[in-house]
């Protein structure tokens, strides 16, 4: 079955087309002597008359500012930028799906609970709320899960890594080392 032309000539124009239609004839005038539909230029050779095609090649002419596609306006980059700015600013970060006071995960729970045990002080980004950043920052690590644990600039893994190092000791020793300063007891 051929392409009609008018649609070869409108797909040119736009990948997004948001309306396509032949003026042609009605479209029980456009069925082929098999019952399969013919194209503009493939119509009934019993058909004289000339055909139209029209076709829109931008949506933004036909819709309202609030249905309109937005763009970022930030740079692509900057999600990287955000990771290395997370795990400089601090000794110890995590990237979790939730907060640690409201973890959205188990494996996010654990890590955080580990952290806690140690009452040193840890910051967190929740990558629910930045698709961006969850994705940049596997592709930093080259580690395809969260949560993702950082300690002094360094990657540790995620809560299945962190609890081994914890049950052999190798994360109080790492945590020592890093100079993670112990979360202060609260007063009141």
């Amino acid at each position: 079955m051929a392409l009609a032309r008018c649609s070869r000539a409108a797909l040119r124009t736009s990948k997004r087309l948001s309306a396509f239609r032949c003026a042609a004839a009605p479209l029980a005038d456009l069925q082929g002597s098999h019952g399969t539909s013919a194209s503009c230029s493939g119509r009934p050779a019993s058909w004289s008359g000339t055909s139209r095609c029209f076709a829109s090649s931008s949506i933004e002419d036909e819709t309202h500012d609030d249905f309109r596609p937005q763009v970022k306006s930030s740079p692509a980059n900057s999600a990287a930028d955000q990771i290395k700015q997370d795990i400089t600013s601090s000794k110890v970060f995590i990237y979790m799906k939730g907060d640690p006071s409201a973890p959205q995960c188990g494996f996010s729970n654990m890590a955080c609970r580990i952290l806690d045990a140690y009452g040193v002080e840890y910051d967190s980004r929740n990558v629910l709320v930045d698709p961006d950043v969850r994705e940049a920052v596997k592709l930093h690590t080259e580690w395809p899960t969260i949560p993702q644990v950082f300690v002094d600039g360094e990657f540790v893994g995620g809560s299945d890594i962190l609890m081994t190092m914890h049950q052999n000791g190798e994360l109080h020793s790492m945590l020592e080392a890093s100079g993670a300063k112990p979360v202060q007891p609260r007063t009141g």
